[in-house]
């Protein structure tokens, strides 16, 4: 299993720099709805503290929480391929801080700075890997207590 990695440790100190120059600070009440699946994805956040869940809609008045994400974690990777909107509601479970990125201003950086760009797009693909790690364990786990249960 890929280990969490954390988008801006991971950065060696110059990158992170020239990335940090992009940020804004912002802040999300709890309960706060942040995005929702199918919405333009133009911006991400890396989370300075609180927790937000990502969910999936399932019908028209149920979610189902598919990761938790808190300090330090990436929020947001649509704006990085197209078509460019979110696959994945996001909403704020605790009073949340972070910093936001605007993701065209991002994009130019990466233009301008092909070495950033392709350590930013490695360390994103690493994030995502997990990710989608950690959601194959929890389906297994569930399908397999369901299976259990039916049995």
């Amino acid at each position: 299993m890929t280990k969490a990695i954390k988008l801006l440790t991971a950065l060696p100190p110059p990158q992170r720099e020239r990335l940090m120059s992009l940020a804004r600070e912002v802040s999300f009440p709890e309960d706060a709805r942040i995005f929702e699946a199918g919405g333009t994805a133009d911006r991400f956040w890396v989370i300075r503290s609180g927790a937000v869940s990502l969910d999936q809609r399932v019908t028209s008045l149920q979610r189902v929480t598919v990761a938790s994400l808190g300090a330090g974690d990436l929020l947001g990777w649509s704006w990085l391929f197209p078509p460019y909107q979110w696959d994945f509601g996001a909403e704020a479970f605790s009073p949340v801080r972070a910093y936001e990125f605007e993701a065209a201003a991002v994009l130019r950086l990466c233009e301008e700075d092909p070495g950033l760009g392709m350590s930013l797009v490695r360390h994103v693909a690493e994030i995502l890997a997990h990710r989608l790690e950690m959601t194959r364990g929890k389906l297994m786990e569930h399908y397999g207590q369901h299976r259990r249960s039916v049995l």
